[in-house]
């Protein structure tokens, strides 16, 4: 029974590649396309760069501020579980949660991600 289900995991996973190497091959979508790689601006060429720059330090501060926002959300529950599970359980998952939360907060500090200054 395994080996069937193997067999036809491999079929598929080699048909799959197949059919996404002969779409590749005969596609006629060019890579470099001066047209469509250059920004609109009415029909003219543009007068100064369309790409505005991005500060990669306030991006660093918004991927850890999602981290630990998702982190809080899965903190919510723990508190409803508190009334149906033991004490002890509880206060240790509780606590490891909140050691690994405050060691990645220490890296994220010690890496220096947190610092505006350039």
């Amino acid at each position: 029974m395994m080996l069937l289900v193997t067999t036809i995991s491999m079929l598929i996973f080699i048909l799959s590649m197949v059919v996404m190497l002969i779409a590749n091959i005969i596609s006629k979508k060019t890579f470099i396309d001066r047209e469509k790689s250059s920004p609109f601006e009415c029909g003219f060429d543009p007068k100064s760069s369309a790409r505005i720059p991005f500060s990669l330090q306030f991006f660093l501060i918004a991927v850890i501020f999602l981290i630990f926002d998702v982190e809080i959300t899965l903190l919510l529950p723990l508190i409803i579980t508190m009334k149906i599970s033991n004490i002890m359980s509880f206060t240790l998952i509780m606590s490891v949660f909140l050691f690994i939360l405050l060691i990645g907060l220490y890296h994220e500090w010690k890496q220096g991600a947190l610092n505006w200054a350039y």
